[in-house]
């Protein structure tokens, strides 16, 4: 009896604790999912663990392409809180203004407070054709499809924006078999900081316990950067106005190879990368996963030279990741690099990023140009004008170089001399080489000439004009410096006395007449007319060089930075005088040996 009396009570009991149970569960539980229009094909995964994609419900294959959607999303109208319209959102700090969308949680635009471009601030965003989308994620890789889906937003702080999403993908084994449409929520979070040009996106994906892995064809996701960097530009011709690529791994700086015709892919891991245009840059910096990265220039509709870069996440094998990424857009300069070798002098706390290697284009005259620009840095102190600068910097190399022009000058005039035997020489023993050497060998020796002596000084300052003409064409200070208001407003520029644009000159290609070209033009053709020596008067070729070179140099350096061309024209201009000098010395000099010594009479002896 007893024992049936606790068989009924744990009956009992069973009934009140599994009633209370459901009844638990029915007040707590979330309401019902919202009916999704999806495939009726489970999603199966291949034998790699891709992830299968199933048909739609109106028997299009959706693939992972440019034209289709590896996804089907939540819709709008099916769910409460998504938006339903697009919505902008301006993140200011002392040195960025930034225009975020939150259709695909992008960056319309990221303009430089302190840099002008024309009437308004550099943009580094460039547009095409339509309004432009920076670090759009697309779920798969480079051809995957961006997301342009409405995202709802977050605004944490004034310089802190979320941007996020839920994704639905179809019913099948990727969620354990359920039956039950697996949903995961994507996240882009951007986080601004006054003083730095740097800012942080962090990307989310959280599948909870419905999505154990994310697989597109191996990739999770692909961030991409582009079009184009900014500021504006006429044309990219890699010499005035360019995009360099570079790789940065385990102390070591790459140049990556990039064309027109296919994506150059980076499979290492880096430290960071770079797209460097002549005063501005782009560079991603990421975290610790095992990225893919691509660098694109293939052209896009609207856009003709493009500046792209990709980062390319592997396969999520698990539930949840949060990645961490960094982009610097900003001044290519040594002092806004150099703040990220030193933690304490950014906000993101990197330290030894040795990012200021993107600013030194000049190889191994790299020295040589530091020594030119804290010259010009000092003369810009005395006198606050760049032209001005320029000016006083070429005077001082010229009086540095004096001494080898000088020598280089006696060398030329002691060559004359000797050239009546050396042609004698040269006939006499035509028909035999060694013998010729060897007498001319035997001549120099006899009267002390080296032939070397007239080369070696206008070798030593070839490095010096190469260094000042990398200097002048790159240096980013003289952006925007101006030079003769109304006339060179900005020395990085061409300068402009009339212009017909848009209309051009058939075959030259011209838009604007300018006056410092052909400027420089006659201080070319004066220079080569007091340096040619008796011998090149009289030789047609000779002739041919000393006028036409400058005419084609004219047409090569007509739409150069009026920064070059003032340097040029005033490197003419001195070595012109300088040669004038040395002219009239060596000629007192020639007179002197030539004339003949006074004959002394010897003196009578006295008785």
């Amino acid at each position: 009896m007893d024992e049936e009396k606790r068989i009924l009570l744990a009956v009992v009991l069973s009934v009140v604790v599994i009633s209370g149970s459901f009844m638990l569960q029915s007040y707590f539980a979330p309401p019902p999912k919202t009916p999704v229009t999806t495939t009726e094909q489970p999603q199966k995964l291949d034998s790699q663990g891709n992830t299968k994609i199933a048909e739609s419900s109106n028997g299009t294959n959706l693939t992972n392409s440019t034209s289709s959607d590896p996804l089907v999303f939540v819709p709008e109208t099916a769910v409460s809180n998504v938006p339903v319209a697009e919505e902008k959102i301006t993140i200011e700090t002392n040195l960025v203004r930034v225009v975020l969308s939150n259709k695909g949680g992008d960056i319309l635009s990221y303009k430089l407070k302190e840099h002008k471009d024309q009437n308004d601030f550099v943009e580094m965003v460039l547009p095409t054709d339509e309004e432009s989308h920076a670090f759009t994620l697309a779920f798969g890789g480079i051809d995957a499809k961006p997301r342009t889906e409405f995202f709802n937003i977050n605004r944490i702080s004034d310089t802190v924006v979320e941007f996020y999403r839920d994704y639905t993908l179809p019913k099948g084994e990727s969620n354990g078999g359920s039956g039950e449409n697996a949903t995961f929520r994507l996240i882009k979070r951007y986080e601004f900081k006054n003083n730095d040009y740097m800012f942080e996106l962090s990307v989310t994906l959280d599948g909870g316990y419905s999505v154990p892995s994310l697989n597109f064809s191996g990739v999770a996701y692909t961030i991409e950067f582009g079009p184009q960097i900014g500021p504006k530009f006429e044309k990219l011709d890699q010499r005035y106005d360019y995009r360099h690529y570079y790789t940065y791994t385990n102390g070591k700086q790459k140049t990556e190879k990039v064309d027109k015709k296919a994506p150059t892919l980076i499979n290492s891991r880096i430290s960071w990368a770079a797209i460097a245009g002549k005063y501005f840059t782009f560079i991603a910096v990421p975290d610790a996963t095992n990225y893919t990265y691509a660098f694109s220039s293939i052209p896009v509709q609207g856009l003709q030279d493009t500046s792209r870069f990709y980062i390319i996440r592997p396969a999520l094998n698990g539930s949840r990741t949060t990645d961490v990424l960094r982009f610097y857009l900003g001044p290519k300069t040594q002092k806004a690099l150099a703040a990220y070798d030193v933690s304490d002098k950014n906000a993101f706390k990197l330290s030894g990023m040795n990012m200021t290697s993107v600013a030194n284009t000049s190889g191994i005259l790299g020295p040589v140009e530091t020594v030119l620009k804290w010259f010009l840095l000092i003369f810009y102190k005395i006198i606050p004008n760049y032209g001005v600068s320029i000016i006083l910097l070429t005077i001082l190399v010229k009086l540095l170089m004096f001494p080898l022009t000088k020598k280089g000058s006696e060398s030329t005039i002691r060559m004359q001399e000797l050239s009546p035997k050396i042609k004698e020489i040269q006939e006499k023993y035509k028909d035999n080489p060694n013998k010729m050497n060897a007498e001319m060998a035997e001549l120099y020796k006899k009267e002390g000439y080296n032939p070397m002596a007239g080369c070696l000084p206008m070798l030593l300052q070839i490095p010096i004009f190469f260094a000042m003409y990398n200097l002048f064409n790159n240096h980013f200070d003289l952006r925007g410096a101006l030079f003769i208001p109304g006339w060179i407003p900005d020395l990085s520029l061409p300068e402009s006395v009339f212009s017909f644009a848009p209309y051009k000159i058939p075959i030259l290609n011209w838009s604007d007449i300018r006056l410092l070209p052909f400027i420089y033009l006659v201080s070319q053709l004066l220079y080569g007319k007091v340096t040619q020596t008796p011998d090149q008067q009289n030789n047609s070729q000779m002739k041919i060089m000393l006028y036409a070179m400058p005419i084609m140099f004219f047409f090569i350096l007509y739409d150069v930075p009026s920064g070059l061309l003032v340097y040029w024209i005033m490197s003419n201009l001195l070595t012109l005088v300088q040669q004038m000098i040395i002219n009239q010395y060596l000629a007192r000099h020639k007179a002197s040996r030539a004339a003949p010594e006074p004959v002394i009479a010897p003196k009578r002896k006295k008785r």
